[in-house]
Protein backbone atom coordinates (compact mmCIF):
# COMPACT_ATOMS: atom_id res chain seq x y z
CA UNK A 1 0.00 0.00 0.00
CA UNK A 2 2.75 2.33 0.91
CA UNK A 3 4.59 1.69 -2.45
CA UNK A 4 0.97 3.31 -4.03
CA UNK A 5 0.80 5.91 -2.01
CA UNK A 6 4.01 6.44 -3.30
CA UNK A 7 3.50 6.86 -6.58
CA UNK A 8 0.84 9.35 -6.64
CA UNK A 9 3.14 12.25 -6.97
CA UNK A 10 4.06 10.59 -10.16
CA UNK A 11 0.42 9.40 -11.09
CA UNK A 12 0.09 13.40 -11.00
CA UNK A 13 2.57 14.53 -13.30
CA UNK A 14 1.89 12.06 -15.63
CA UNK A 15 -2.29 12.88 -15.82
CA UNK A 16 -0.82 17.29 -16.06
CA UNK A 17 1.75 15.92 -18.53
CA UNK A 18 -0.90 14.56 -20.63
CA UNK A 19 -3.36 17.16 -20.15
CA UNK A 20 -1.34 19.84 -20.86
CA UNK A 21 0.08 18.61 -24.16
CA UNK A 22 -3.62 17.87 -24.80
CA UNK A 23 -5.00 21.05 -24.09
CA UNK A 24 -6.69 23.60 -26.46
CA UNK A 25 -4.33 26.16 -25.90
CA UNK A 26 -6.75 28.57 -27.64
CA UNK A 27 -9.18 28.93 -24.35
CA UNK A 28 -6.94 29.91 -21.09
CA UNK A 29 -10.15 29.13 -19.36
CA UNK A 30 -10.16 25.57 -20.29
CA UNK A 31 -6.78 25.27 -19.00
CA UNK A 32 -7.45 27.09 -15.81
CA UNK A 33 -10.57 24.78 -15.55
CA UNK A 34 -8.23 21.43 -16.11
CA UNK A 35 -5.90 21.73 -12.90
CA UNK A 36 -8.56 22.96 -10.76
CA UNK A 37 -10.10 19.52 -11.62
CA UNK A 38 -7.01 17.62 -11.33
CA UNK A 39 -6.09 19.12 -8.13
CA UNK A 40 -9.39 17.79 -6.93
CA UNK A 41 -8.88 14.78 -8.25
CA UNK A 42 -5.14 14.20 -6.90
CA UNK A 43 -6.90 15.30 -3.70
CA UNK A 44 -9.59 12.58 -3.77
CA UNK A 45 -7.45 10.00 -5.05
CA UNK A 46 -4.66 10.63 -1.64
CA UNK A 47 -7.97 10.71 0.47
CA UNK A 48 -9.10 7.37 -0.48
CA UNK A 49 -5.72 5.63 -0.80
CA UNK A 50 -5.79 6.23 2.64
CA UNK A 51 -9.04 5.07 3.51
CA UNK A 52 -7.96 1.95 1.78
CA UNK A 53 -5.28 1.50 3.79
CA UNK A 54 -7.29 2.11 7.09
CA UNK A 55 -9.63 -0.52 5.93
CA UNK A 56 -6.94 -3.01 4.54
CA UNK A 57 -5.37 -2.87 8.44
CA UNK A 58 -8.76 -4.16 9.51
CA UNK A 59 -9.94 -6.57 6.93
CA UNK A 60 -8.72 -9.99 7.86
CA UNK A 61 -11.10 -12.36 7.31
CA UNK A 62 -14.01 -12.98 4.11
CA UNK A 63 -16.39 -11.81 6.33
CA UNK A 64 -14.61 -8.59 6.51
CA UNK A 65 -13.93 -8.25 2.92
CA UNK A 66 -17.15 -9.76 1.53
CA UNK A 67 -19.36 -7.69 3.69
CA UNK A 68 -17.38 -5.07 6.02
CA UNK A 69 -17.47 -7.12 9.01
CA UNK A 70 -21.61 -7.19 8.81
CA UNK A 71 -20.97 -3.98 11.40
CA UNK A 72 -22.31 -1.16 9.56
CA UNK A 73 -25.23 0.61 10.90
CA UNK A 74 -28.66 1.15 9.17
CA UNK A 75 -27.73 4.89 7.84
CA UNK A 76 -24.02 4.40 7.09
CA UNK A 77 -25.39 1.43 4.94
CA UNK A 78 -28.19 3.66 3.65
CA UNK A 79 -25.75 6.04 2.38
CA UNK A 80 -23.33 3.38 0.78
CA UNK A 81 -26.30 2.14 -1.14
CA UNK A 82 -27.33 5.36 -2.64
CA UNK A 83 -23.92 5.99 -3.45
CA UNK A 84 -23.95 2.73 -5.31
CA UNK A 85 -27.22 3.68 -7.26
CA UNK A 86 -26.31 7.02 -7.94
CA UNK A 87 -23.60 6.25 -10.62
CA UNK A 88 -22.55 7.98 -13.88
CA UNK A 89 -25.80 6.86 -15.79
CA UNK A 90 -27.99 8.34 -12.86
CA UNK A 91 -26.09 11.82 -12.26
CA UNK A 92 -24.60 12.08 -16.40
CA UNK A 93 -26.84 9.50 -18.42
CA UNK A 94 -30.13 10.94 -16.85
CA UNK A 95 -29.47 14.56 -16.40
CA UNK A 96 -28.46 13.97 -20.36
CA UNK A 97 -31.51 12.17 -21.13
CA UNK A 98 -33.56 15.50 -19.57
CA UNK A 99 -31.53 17.57 -21.48
CA UNK A 100 -32.56 15.98 -24.52
CA UNK A 101 -36.23 15.04 -24.20
CA UNK A 102 -37.42 17.02 -21.13
CA UNK A 103 -40.33 15.78 -19.43
CA UNK A 104 -39.78 11.85 -21.17
CA UNK A 105 -36.48 11.83 -19.59
CA UNK A 106 -37.85 12.32 -16.03
CA UNK A 107 -39.77 9.37 -16.64
CA UNK A 108 -36.35 7.39 -16.75
CA UNK A 109 -36.36 7.16 -13.58
CA UNK A 110 -40.02 6.01 -12.27
CA UNK A 111 -39.39 2.96 -12.84
CA UNK A 112 -35.89 2.58 -10.66
CA UNK A 113 -37.98 4.89 -8.00
CA UNK A 114 -40.42 2.37 -7.53
CA UNK A 115 -38.28 -0.65 -7.46
CA UNK A 116 -37.04 0.73 -4.37
CA UNK A 117 -40.28 -0.77 -2.14
CA UNK A 118 -39.97 -4.04 -3.85
CA UNK A 119 -36.27 -4.27 -2.15
CA UNK A 120 -37.58 -2.87 0.96
CA UNK A 121 -41.08 -4.53 1.42
CA UNK A 122 -39.97 -8.13 -0.26
CA UNK A 123 -36.71 -8.74 0.09
CA UNK A 124 -34.72 -7.21 2.80
CA UNK A 125 -35.43 -9.07 5.87
CA UNK A 126 -35.66 -12.60 3.62
CA UNK A 127 -32.25 -11.81 2.02
CA UNK A 128 -30.55 -10.55 5.13
CA UNK A 129 -31.75 -13.79 7.30
CA UNK A 130 -31.12 -16.34 4.68
CA UNK A 131 -27.91 -15.30 3.35
CA UNK A 132 -24.53 -15.05 4.20
CA UNK A 133 -21.78 -13.18 1.94
CA UNK A 134 -23.65 -13.21 -1.48
CA UNK A 135 -27.21 -13.41 -2.71
CA UNK A 136 -26.94 -16.40 -4.43
CA UNK A 137 -26.56 -17.83 -0.61
CA UNK A 138 -30.50 -17.19 -0.34
CA UNK A 139 -31.69 -19.10 -3.60
CA UNK A 140 -29.35 -22.30 -2.03
CA UNK A 141 -30.82 -22.01 1.26
CA UNK A 142 -32.89 -25.47 0.23
CA UNK A 143 -32.13 -25.84 -3.52
CA UNK A 144 -29.31 -28.14 -4.51
CA UNK A 145 -25.81 -26.01 -4.65
CA UNK A 146 -24.26 -26.93 -7.61
CA UNK A 147 -26.85 -25.90 -10.48
CA UNK A 148 -28.13 -22.74 -8.41
CA UNK A 149 -24.67 -21.62 -7.71
CA UNK A 150 -23.35 -22.18 -11.39
CA UNK A 151 -26.26 -20.70 -13.03
CA UNK A 152 -26.74 -17.79 -10.44
CA UNK A 153 -23.12 -16.53 -10.57
CA UNK A 154 -23.85 -16.77 -14.51
CA UNK A 155 -25.81 -14.18 -14.43
CA UNK A 156 -24.49 -12.02 -11.95
CA UNK A 157 -21.54 -12.19 -13.43
CA UNK A 158 -22.69 -11.26 -16.61
CA UNK A 159 -24.85 -7.98 -15.07
CA UNK A 160 -21.77 -6.85 -13.37
CA UNK A 161 -19.53 -7.32 -16.60
CA UNK A 162 -22.29 -5.30 -18.59
CA UNK A 163 -22.86 -3.01 -15.76
CA UNK A 164 -19.23 -2.52 -15.34
CA UNK A 165 -19.09 -1.15 -19.40
CA UNK A 166 -21.35 1.45 -18.70
CA UNK A 167 -19.64 3.22 -15.56
CA UNK A 168 -16.47 2.73 -17.76
CA UNK A 169 -17.32 4.73 -20.71
CA UNK A 170 -18.67 7.59 -18.66
CA UNK A 171 -15.88 7.43 -16.44
CA UNK A 172 -13.50 7.55 -19.99
CA UNK A 173 -15.42 10.15 -21.35
CA UNK A 174 -15.50 12.47 -18.29
CA UNK A 175 -11.61 12.06 -17.96
CA UNK A 176 -11.07 12.56 -21.63
CA UNK A 177 -12.91 16.03 -21.35
CA UNK A 178 -11.78 17.22 -17.97
CA UNK A 179 -8.05 16.58 -18.06
CA UNK A 180 -7.40 16.13 -21.64
CA UNK A 181 -5.94 12.98 -21.53
CA UNK A 182 -6.64 10.32 -24.03
CA UNK A 183 -9.22 8.41 -23.65
CA UNK A 184 -7.86 4.56 -23.52
CA UNK A 185 -5.14 6.56 -20.36
CA UNK A 186 -8.39 7.34 -18.90
CA UNK A 187 -9.64 4.18 -19.00
CA UNK A 188 -5.94 2.49 -17.99
CA UNK A 189 -6.12 4.75 -14.51
CA UNK A 190 -9.88 4.20 -13.60
CA UNK A 191 -9.47 0.30 -13.84
CA UNK A 192 -6.40 0.75 -11.96
CA UNK A 193 -7.24 2.58 -9.03
CA UNK A 194 -10.65 0.53 -8.92
CA UNK A 195 -8.63 -3.18 -8.32
CA UNK A 196 -6.55 -0.74 -5.69
CA UNK A 197 -9.46 -0.02 -3.87
CA UNK A 198 -11.02 -3.50 -4.25
CA UNK A 199 -7.80 -5.78 -3.66
CA UNK A 200 -6.53 -3.94 -0.52
CA UNK A 201 -9.49 -2.77 1.42
CA UNK A 202 -12.49 -5.25 0.11
CA UNK A 203 -16.05 -3.86 1.59
CA UNK A 204 -14.33 -1.82 4.19
CA UNK A 205 -12.87 0.54 2.13
CA UNK A 206 -15.34 0.69 -0.71
CA UNK A 207 -18.22 1.62 1.72
CA UNK A 208 -15.97 4.31 3.46
CA UNK A 209 -15.63 5.27 -0.30
CA UNK A 210 -19.27 5.59 -1.46
CA UNK A 211 -20.52 6.94 1.68
CA UNK A 212 -17.58 10.02 1.43
CA UNK A 213 -18.80 10.29 -2.69
CA UNK A 214 -22.45 10.38 -1.34
CA UNK A 215 -22.63 12.50 0.44
CA UNK A 216 -20.47 14.97 -1.59
CA UNK A 217 -22.45 14.39 -4.72
CA UNK A 218 -26.00 15.17 -3.20
CA UNK A 219 -23.96 18.53 -2.02
CA UNK A 220 -22.66 19.54 -5.28
CA UNK A 221 -25.83 18.58 -7.12
CA UNK A 222 -27.79 20.12 -4.97
CA UNK A 223 -25.54 23.68 -5.25
CA UNK A 224 -25.99 22.99 -8.87
CA UNK A 225 -29.98 22.91 -8.91
CA UNK A 226 -29.74 26.10 -6.62
CA UNK A 227 -27.44 27.62 -8.80
CA UNK A 228 -29.66 27.32 -11.91
CA UNK A 229 -33.07 28.23 -9.96
CA UNK A 230 -31.00 31.40 -8.75
CA UNK A 231 -30.49 32.18 -12.90
CA UNK A 232 -34.33 32.39 -13.13
CA UNK A 233 -35.40 34.28 -9.98
CA UNK A 234 -35.86 30.96 -8.14
CA UNK A 235 -39.31 30.43 -10.35
CA UNK A 236 -39.56 27.13 -11.95
CA UNK A 237 -41.77 28.09 -14.53
CA UNK A 238 -39.79 30.69 -15.80
CA UNK A 239 -36.85 27.88 -15.99
CA UNK A 240 -39.09 25.36 -17.75
CA UNK A 241 -40.73 28.03 -19.57
CA UNK A 242 -37.11 29.44 -21.25
CA UNK A 243 -36.58 25.83 -21.53
CA UNK A 244 -39.17 24.70 -23.64
CA UNK A 245 -38.70 27.66 -26.12
CA UNK A 246 -35.07 27.17 -26.79
CA UNK A 247 -35.35 23.75 -27.20
CA UNK A 248 -34.78 22.89 -30.89
CA UNK A 249 -37.81 20.09 -30.61
CA UNK A 250 -40.19 22.91 -30.25
CA UNK A 251 -42.90 20.40 -29.32
CA UNK A 252 -43.48 21.17 -25.97
CA UNK A 253 -40.80 18.91 -24.49
CA UNK A 254 -42.91 19.10 -20.82
CA UNK A 255 -45.52 17.17 -22.65
CA UNK A 256 -44.38 13.28 -23.05
CA UNK A 257 -43.78 11.27 -26.58
CA UNK A 258 -39.97 12.28 -27.02
CA UNK A 259 -38.84 8.52 -26.54
CA UNK A 260 -41.74 6.79 -25.90
CA UNK A 261 -44.00 6.52 -29.16
CA UNK A 262 -46.36 3.89 -28.11
CA UNK A 263 -47.34 2.22 -24.51
CA UNK A 264 -45.86 -0.51 -25.00
CA UNK A 265 -42.69 0.49 -25.22
CA UNK A 266 -42.97 3.11 -22.04
CA UNK A 267 -44.56 -0.19 -20.26
CA UNK A 268 -41.97 -1.81 -20.73
CA UNK A 269 -39.24 0.67 -19.95
CA UNK A 270 -40.84 0.92 -16.48
CA UNK A 271 -41.07 -3.12 -15.79
CA UNK A 272 -37.31 -3.00 -16.76
CA UNK A 273 -36.27 -0.60 -14.27
CA UNK A 274 -38.62 -2.25 -11.34
CA UNK A 275 -37.19 -5.23 -11.19
CA UNK A 276 -33.35 -4.15 -12.41
CA UNK A 277 -33.27 -2.85 -8.98
CA UNK A 278 -33.95 -5.91 -7.43
CA UNK A 279 -31.84 -7.86 -9.98
CA UNK A 280 -28.47 -6.00 -9.46
CA UNK A 281 -26.44 -8.05 -7.07
CA UNK A 282 -23.81 -5.51 -6.00
CA UNK A 283 -26.92 -3.89 -4.68
CA UNK A 284 -28.29 -6.87 -2.64
CA UNK A 285 -24.91 -7.91 -1.58
CA UNK A 286 -25.03 -4.58 0.80
CA UNK A 287 -27.74 -6.24 3.17
CA UNK A 288 -25.54 -8.42 4.40
CA UNK A 289 -23.08 -5.84 5.43
CA UNK A 290 -25.26 -4.62 8.67
CA UNK A 291 -25.89 -6.71 11.77
CA UNK A 292 -29.88 -7.61 11.91
CA UNK A 293 -33.04 -7.51 9.32
CA UNK A 294 -34.03 -4.55 11.39
CA UNK A 295 -31.09 -2.27 9.70
CA UNK A 296 -31.13 -3.91 6.76
CA UNK A 297 -34.60 -2.40 6.49
CA UNK A 298 -33.29 1.13 7.47
CA UNK A 299 -30.49 0.94 5.39
CA UNK A 300 -33.17 0.38 1.99
CA UNK A 301 -35.61 2.91 3.75
CA UNK A 302 -32.39 5.67 4.11
CA UNK A 303 -31.43 5.13 0.12
CA UNK A 304 -34.96 5.18 -1.22
CA UNK A 305 -35.35 8.78 0.90
CA UNK A 306 -31.92 9.97 -0.74
CA UNK A 307 -32.56 8.59 -4.32
CA UNK A 308 -35.96 9.97 -4.41
CA UNK A 309 -34.06 13.67 -3.87
CA UNK A 310 -31.51 12.77 -6.26
CA UNK A 311 -33.94 12.42 -8.83
CA UNK A 312 -35.58 15.38 -8.25
CA UNK A 313 -32.41 17.60 -8.64
CA UNK A 314 -31.70 15.47 -11.82
CA UNK A 315 -34.84 17.28 -13.11
CA UNK A 316 -34.05 20.77 -12.02
CA UNK A 317 -30.41 20.52 -13.66
CA UNK A 318 -32.08 18.63 -16.77
CA UNK A 319 -34.16 21.55 -17.65
CA UNK A 320 -31.82 24.17 -15.77
CA UNK A 321 -28.95 23.25 -18.38
CA UNK A 322 -31.36 23.18 -21.98
CA UNK A 323 -31.57 27.13 -21.26
CA UNK A 324 -28.73 28.62 -19.15
CA UNK A 325 -26.38 26.00 -21.76
CA UNK A 326 -28.28 27.96 -24.74
CA UNK A 327 -26.83 31.48 -23.75
CA UNK A 328 -23.07 29.91 -23.47
CA UNK A 329 -21.97 29.21 -26.63
CA UNK A 330 -18.35 28.99 -25.51
CA UNK A 331 -19.29 25.04 -24.40
CA UNK A 332 -20.13 24.01 -28.58
CA UNK A 333 -18.66 23.44 -31.10
CA UNK A 334 -19.50 26.58 -33.27
CA UNK A 335 -20.04 25.99 -37.04
CA UNK A 336 -18.14 28.49 -39.47
CA UNK A 337 -22.05 30.33 -39.59
CA UNK A 338 -21.74 31.24 -35.82
CA UNK A 339 -24.44 28.53 -35.25
CA UNK A 340 -24.68 25.11 -33.34
CA UNK A 341 -27.21 22.34 -32.13
CA UNK A 342 -27.95 22.50 -28.65
CA UNK A 343 -28.56 18.57 -28.92
CA UNK A 344 -25.05 17.73 -31.26
CA UNK A 345 -22.71 19.97 -30.90
CA UNK A 346 -21.84 19.99 -26.76
CA UNK A 347 -18.11 19.65 -26.51
CA UNK A 348 -17.91 16.51 -24.66
CA UNK A 349 -20.99 15.05 -26.41
CA UNK A 350 -24.34 14.96 -24.40
CA UNK A 351 -23.05 13.06 -21.67
CA UNK A 352 -21.26 16.19 -20.48
CA UNK A 353 -23.95 18.03 -19.57
CA UNK A 354 -23.86 18.22 -16.00
CA UNK A 355 -20.19 18.86 -15.77
CA UNK A 356 -20.26 21.60 -18.80
CA UNK A 357 -23.47 23.25 -16.65
CA UNK A 358 -21.40 23.54 -13.51
CA UNK A 359 -19.07 25.91 -14.67
CA UNK A 360 -21.58 27.81 -16.29
CA UNK A 361 -22.89 28.45 -13.19
CA UNK A 362 -20.45 28.26 -10.95
CA UNK A 363 -17.12 28.92 -12.51
CA UNK A 364 -13.66 27.36 -13.17
CA UNK A 365 -13.88 25.75 -9.08
CA UNK A 366 -17.14 24.87 -9.07
CA UNK A 367 -16.72 22.85 -12.20
CA UNK A 368 -13.15 21.08 -10.76
CA UNK A 369 -15.56 20.13 -7.47
CA UNK A 370 -18.21 18.58 -9.71
CA UNK A 371 -15.32 16.52 -12.18
CA UNK A 372 -13.75 15.06 -8.90
CA UNK A 373 -17.12 14.01 -7.33
CA UNK A 374 -18.35 12.56 -10.84
CA UNK A 375 -15.18 10.66 -10.98
CA UNK A 376 -15.31 9.54 -7.25
CA UNK A 377 -18.84 8.45 -8.06
CA UNK A 378 -17.76 5.99 -11.10
CA UNK A 379 -14.84 4.63 -9.40
CA UNK A 380 -16.83 3.79 -6.28
CA UNK A 381 -19.54 2.17 -8.05
CA UNK A 382 -17.30 -0.10 -10.31
CA UNK A 383 -15.63 -0.76 -6.94
CA UNK A 384 -19.05 -2.15 -5.74
CA UNK A 385 -19.68 -4.04 -8.99
CA UNK A 386 -15.82 -5.73 -8.76
CA UNK A 387 -16.66 -6.87 -5.12
CA UNK A 388 -19.86 -8.38 -6.40
CA UNK A 389 -18.80 -10.38 -9.41
CA UNK A 390 -14.79 -11.30 -7.42
CA UNK A 391 -17.57 -13.08 -4.28
CA UNK A 392 -19.49 -14.54 -7.25
CA UNK A 393 -16.12 -16.22 -8.77
CA UNK A 394 -14.67 -16.72 -5.19
CA UNK A 395 -17.45 -17.66 -3.29
CA UNK A 396 -20.54 -19.11 -5.11
CA UNK A 397 -18.19 -21.06 -7.51
CA UNK A 398 -15.07 -21.84 -5.45
CA UNK A 399 -15.90 -22.20 -1.85
CA UNK A 400 -19.36 -23.14 -1.93
CA UNK A 401 -19.35 -25.58 -4.91
CA UNK A 402 -16.15 -26.88 -5.78
CA UNK A 403 -14.88 -27.02 -2.05
CA UNK A 404 -18.18 -28.07 -0.72
CA UNK A 405 -18.19 -25.18 1.90
CA UNK A 406 -14.40 -26.47 3.19
CA UNK A 407 -12.34 -23.64 1.74
CA UNK A 408 -9.46 -22.46 3.29
CA UNK A 409 -10.30 -18.79 4.39
CA UNK A 410 -6.94 -17.53 2.88
CA UNK A 411 -7.03 -19.07 -0.62
CA UNK A 412 -10.88 -17.97 -0.79
CA UNK A 413 -9.57 -14.70 -0.37
CA UNK A 414 -6.41 -15.00 -2.70
CA UNK A 415 -8.63 -16.20 -5.83
CA UNK A 416 -11.02 -13.14 -4.64
CA UNK A 417 -8.10 -10.87 -5.33
CA UNK A 418 -7.11 -12.70 -8.21
CA UNK A 419 -10.74 -12.33 -9.51
CA UNK A 420 -10.47 -8.39 -8.93
CA UNK A 421 -7.33 -8.13 -10.96
CA UNK A 422 -9.28 -9.94 -14.00
CA UNK A 423 -12.73 -7.89 -13.76
CA UNK A 424 -10.13 -4.68 -13.60
CA UNK A 425 -9.06 -6.16 -17.18
CA UNK A 426 -11.74 -6.77 -18.42
CA UNK A 427 -13.57 -3.52 -17.29
CA UNK A 428 -10.73 -1.84 -19.27
CA UNK A 429 -10.91 -4.18 -22.45
CA UNK A 430 -14.10 -3.47 -23.09
CA UNK A 431 -14.45 -0.13 -22.15
CA UNK A 432 -12.65 1.30 -24.90
CA UNK A 433 -14.31 -0.74 -28.09
CA UNK A 434 -17.63 1.16 -26.43
CA UNK A 435 -16.48 4.47 -26.05
CA UNK A 436 -19.04 6.18 -27.79
CA UNK A 437 -21.99 4.00 -26.14
CA UNK A 438 -24.53 6.30 -24.37
CA UNK A 439 -24.46 5.23 -21.00
CA UNK A 440 -28.46 5.78 -19.97
CA UNK A 441 -29.44 3.53 -22.46
CA UNK A 442 -26.69 1.20 -21.39
CA UNK A 443 -28.10 0.84 -17.56
CA UNK A 444 -31.96 0.26 -18.51
CA UNK A 445 -30.64 -2.44 -20.77
CA UNK A 446 -28.47 -3.81 -18.34
CA UNK A 447 -31.08 -3.48 -15.61
CA UNK A 448 -33.75 -5.45 -17.30
CA UNK A 449 -31.51 -7.58 -18.22
CA UNK A 450 -30.16 -8.54 -14.46
CA UNK A 451 -33.65 -8.35 -13.61
CA UNK A 452 -35.12 -10.87 -16.02
CA UNK A 453 -32.43 -13.42 -14.93
CA UNK A 454 -32.30 -12.55 -10.39
CA UNK A 455 -35.31 -11.02 -9.60
CA UNK A 456 -37.53 -13.90 -10.68
CA UNK A 457 -35.56 -16.48 -8.97
CA UNK A 458 -34.97 -14.66 -5.78
CA UNK A 459 -38.88 -14.45 -5.48
CA UNK A 460 -40.03 -17.40 -6.31
CA UNK A 461 -37.10 -19.65 -4.56
CA UNK A 462 -38.23 -17.44 -1.23
CA UNK A 463 -42.19 -17.01 -1.22
CA UNK A 464 -43.41 -19.84 -3.27
CA UNK A 465 -43.07 -23.34 -1.99
CA UNK A 466 -43.18 -25.21 -5.17
CA UNK A 467 -40.10 -24.07 -6.94
CA UNK A 468 -37.54 -26.35 -7.72
CA UNK A 469 -33.83 -26.81 -8.75
CA UNK A 470 -34.67 -27.57 -12.37
CA UNK A 471 -37.31 -24.90 -12.62
CA UNK A 472 -35.01 -22.06 -10.83
CA UNK A 473 -32.27 -23.06 -13.19
CA UNK A 474 -34.20 -22.68 -16.60
CA UNK A 475 -36.35 -20.11 -15.53
CA UNK A 476 -33.20 -18.05 -14.40
CA UNK A 477 -31.21 -19.24 -18.00
CA UNK A 478 -34.40 -18.53 -20.13
CA UNK A 479 -35.10 -14.79 -18.27
CA UNK A 480 -31.25 -14.36 -19.43
CA UNK A 481 -31.37 -15.23 -22.82
CA UNK A 482 -34.76 -14.10 -23.73
CA UNK A 483 -33.62 -10.57 -22.41
CA UNK A 484 -30.43 -11.20 -24.60
CA UNK A 485 -32.51 -11.76 -27.45
CA UNK A 486 -35.02 -8.66 -27.45
CA UNK A 487 -32.34 -6.45 -27.07
CA UNK A 488 -30.37 -7.68 -30.08
CA UNK A 489 -33.52 -7.72 -31.93
CA UNK A 490 -34.30 -4.01 -30.98
CA UNK A 491 -33.76 -1.01 -32.99
CA UNK A 492 -30.81 0.74 -30.81
CA UNK A 493 -28.84 -2.73 -31.46
CA UNK A 494 -30.19 -4.28 -34.32
CA UNK A 495 -30.41 -1.02 -36.15
CA UNK A 496 -28.22 1.68 -34.46
CA UNK A 497 -25.08 -0.61 -34.25
CA UNK A 498 -25.22 -3.44 -36.78
CA UNK A 499 -26.94 -0.94 -39.21
CA UNK A 500 -29.74 -3.24 -40.35
CA UNK A 501 -32.71 -1.11 -41.75
CA UNK A 502 -35.20 -2.33 -39.38
CA UNK A 503 -35.68 -4.13 -36.13
CA UNK A 504 -36.86 -7.26 -35.69
CA UNK A 505 -38.16 -6.28 -32.48
CA UNK A 506 -40.37 -3.30 -32.12
CA UNK A 507 -39.49 -3.15 -27.90
CA UNK A 508 -36.21 -1.39 -27.47
CA UNK A 509 -36.09 -2.55 -23.70
CA UNK A 510 -36.28 -6.09 -23.14
CA UNK A 511 -38.14 -6.42 -19.94
CA UNK A 512 -41.62 -7.12 -20.77
CA UNK A 513 -41.08 -9.96 -22.53
CA UNK A 514 -38.34 -11.72 -20.75
CA UNK A 515 -39.97 -10.86 -17.06
CA UNK A 516 -42.91 -13.10 -17.48
CA UNK A 517 -40.55 -15.87 -19.57
CA UNK A 518 -38.76 -16.39 -16.44
CA UNK A 519 -41.80 -15.92 -13.61
CA UNK A 520 -43.30 -18.80 -16.22
CA UNK A 521 -40.52 -20.70 -16.50
CA UNK A 522 -39.86 -21.20 -13.16
CA UNK A 523 -43.41 -22.09 -12.58
CA UNK A 524 -43.52 -24.66 -15.55
CA UNK A 525 -40.73 -26.74 -14.93
CA UNK A 526 -41.29 -26.45 -10.95
CA UNK A 527 -45.02 -28.21 -11.14
CA UNK A 528 -43.80 -30.78 -13.68
CA UNK A 529 -40.50 -31.84 -11.45
CA UNK A 530 -41.78 -34.65 -9.67
CA UNK A 531 -38.48 -36.32 -9.01
CA UNK A 532 -36.94 -37.19 -5.23
CA UNK A 533 -34.99 -33.99 -4.67
CA UNK A 534 -38.13 -31.97 -5.77
CA UNK A 535 -40.21 -33.46 -3.00
CA UNK A 536 -37.22 -32.87 -0.18
CA UNK A 537 -36.96 -29.25 -1.41
CA UNK A 538 -40.12 -28.54 -1.37
CA UNK A 539 -40.30 -30.36 2.02
CA UNK A 540 -37.24 -27.45 2.87
CA UNK A 541 -39.92 -24.52 2.79
CA UNK A 542 -41.32 -24.26 6.15
CA UNK A 543 -37.64 -24.40 7.69
CA UNK A 544 -36.42 -21.35 4.80
CA UNK A 545 -39.56 -19.60 5.59
CA UNK A 546 -39.05 -19.86 9.48
CA UNK A 547 -35.70 -18.18 9.37
CA UNK A 548 -36.45 -15.73 6.37
CA UNK A 549 -39.12 -13.84 8.26
CA UNK A 550 -37.74 -14.56 11.53
CA UNK A 551 -33.80 -15.01 11.52
CA UNK A 552 -34.41 -18.05 13.27
CA UNK A 553 -33.52 -21.86 12.44
CA UNK A 554 -35.77 -24.66 13.44
CA UNK A 555 -34.11 -25.70 16.22
CA UNK A 556 -33.49 -22.26 17.51
CA UNK A 557 -37.01 -21.46 17.36
CA UNK A 558 -37.79 -24.65 19.28
CA UNK A 559 -35.53 -23.79 22.19
CA UNK A 560 -37.35 -20.51 22.62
Amino acid sequence: MNAYLRLLPALGALIAATSAHAQDAATAAKTDTSFAAIGMFILFVLSTLVITRWAAKRTHTKKDFYSAGGGLTGFQNGLAISGDFMSAASFLGLTSVVFLTGYDGFMFTVGFLLGWPIVMFLLSEPVRNLGKFTVVDVVAYRLEQGPIRVMMAFTSITAVILYLVVQMVGAGKLIELLFGLHYWLAEVIVGSLMVIYVYFGGMKATTWVQMIKATLLLLGVTIMALLSLAHFGFHPDAMFKAANDVHPAHTGIMGSGHIFKDPWNALSFGIGGIVGVGGFPHLLMRLFTVSNASESRKSVFVATSLISYFYVLVLIVGVGAISILFEHPEYFKVGADGHFSLLKDLVGGPNMVAVSLSRAVGGNLFFGFIAAVTFATILAVVSGLVISGASSISHDLYASWIARGHADDRKEMKISRTATVVFGLIAIGLGIPFENTNVAFLVNVVAAIAGSANLPVFIMSIFWRGTTTRGAVVGGLLGLISALVVTLFSAPIWVAVLHNAKPLCSLNNPALISVPVAFLAIWFFSVTDKSARAVKERDAFDAQNLQAHTGLTVSEAVGH
